[in-house]
């Protein structure tokens, strides 16, 4: 194996990633008494949560399908908790269980060596630690998507991704190009018309809006109850129905449904409704302007589509996130696609080979996430329990030269630690 003098073994799982993810991989895992190292490379958990988020961002759906293993939602917080109380549930979650992650630590390579039987993480310190168990929690949404538009770069006024937008007061009276429909640019150009700047949103493919709430519940709770009894299909044409009679014909507002029902599309290509919150009120009475596709962005603003070009004085990228798993995990493409994503589809993409595993790429938010939490941490458990036995049975034994070359120096590691 030769000299590492910065190599550490780790007595349980590495999890990457200290996230809602990684919090409750590692809670379920301390629940049944197995110890983990959480790695982070922010200062905090629920970096994404805490530095990449507006200010009025609240959860879109209620509390009861957004809370991690073994720990409600304080009962004090509203149906719809807002950012600064999510972030105070993931402290207290992270303190509940005992989870000290390491801060400040990026991976920068992990691998598995058959040498040692092991993941070996190296981290951008030079530090090398190796576990047999790898867990990737750095989810989906681990770096903004940028995305290529001609003439960006010659923009002389203010460009940024939704990952530095804090407030619209910062954008007040002025005329903004919001790229991207989904949750985030919806709400971004309804927080914008409420500190009275002038949002055009741009609308390029088909997007599905669902009101937040229908008949005084939640629309994903009742999604939630009527598909336990009743197909996708019929459940996405109910779904349709009842937003006709609450929002109008949305195609008239230039937001075109696509041909697909929204819970069918979801499960199709994990593209999420929008949940509306207000924003659609905003653009029927015009304050805030749907816009074609851009053709591309000029000194003074942008060209679109259709050869209209207007001005702006800033624009805001809603282009959403995207994983970073290629840039630091050679698992040889056994486990995840070129984009960073499990190959298998949920529920089957939690468990990789030789001790990877995955949590938080369900596209299927929270509830996906716990659901892939408790498995791993079961999972990992089993072998656990296997492999404590086998150590103590194998140290037991005199050990004759032969005898304790045949005993992986993972395992004798292990014993050392325990």
């Amino acid at each position: 194996m030769g000299s590492h003098p910065n190599r550490t073994w780790v007595n349980g799982p590495i999890v990457v990633g200290a996230g809602p993810s990684g919090l409750a991989v590692a809670a379920c895992l301390a629940e049944l008494g197995v110890p983990s190292v959480v790695l982070e490379k922010s200062d905090c958990v629920a970096s994404l949560w805490q530095h990449r988020t507006y200010d009025r961002l609240k959860l879109h759906l209620p509390k009861r399908f957004c809370e991690l293993p073994f720990m409600p939602f304080p009962d004090r917080f509203p149906q719809y908790p807002s950012k600064h109380q999510f972030v105070s549930y993931m402290e207290s979650y992270a303190s509940a269980f005992g989870i000290k992650p390491r801060f400040g630590t990026e991976v920068a390579n992990a691998e598995f060596d058959s040498a040692v039987g092991g993941w070996v993480v190296k981290t951008s310190q030079g530090d090398e630690l190796v576990a047999k168990w790898l867990v990737v929690a750095t989810g989906e949404n681990a770096e903004p998507v940028v995305p290529e538009l001609h003439g960006l770069d010659r923009f002389p006024r203010r460009v940024i991704h939704t990952c530095g937008y804090k407030s619209g007061a910062d954008f007040k009276g002025e005329k903004v190009l919001v790229v991207g429909c989904g949750n985030s640019g919806m709400e971004i150009s309804l927080d914008l018309c409420r500190h009275n700047a002038r949002p055009s949103m741009v609308v390029r493919n088909t997007v599905h809006v669902l009101p937040r709430e229908m008949l005084g519940m939640s629309t994903f709770g009742i999604a939630v109850g009527l598909l336990r009894w009743l197909p996708v299909k019929l459940v996405d044409k109910l779904l349709l129905g009842m937003a006709h009679l609450t929002l109008g014909d949305t195609d008239r507002l230039g937001l075109r449904r696509p041909k697909t029902g929204p819970i069918e599309l979801k499960n199709l290509t994990g593209k999420t409704p929008v949940l509306d919150v207000g924003a659609l009120a905003q653009i029927k009475s015009g304050k805030i302007k749907v816009v074609g596709g851009v053709k591309e962005i000029t000194k003074g603003g942008a060209k679109f589509a259709d050869g209209r070009e207007e001005q702006f004085d800033s624009i805001i990228l809603a282009t959403g996130y995207k994983s970073n798993v290629p840039s630091w995990l050679n698992d040889g493409g056994g486990m995840f696609t070129k984009d960073g994503i499990p190959k298998a589809q949920y529920p089957h993409g939690w468990r990789g080979e030789k001790g990877l595993y995955s949590v938080g790429f369900t596209q299927r938010g929270l509830l996906g996430t716990s659901s892939d939490a408790l498995n791993i941490a079961k999972d990992i458990h089993l072998q656990w329990k296997r492999s404590s036995t086998q150590v103590k049975t194998d140290l037991q034994r005199p050990l004759s030269s032969s005898s304790s070359s045949s005993l992986p120096l993972f395992q004798l590691s292990l014993a050392l630690i325990n």
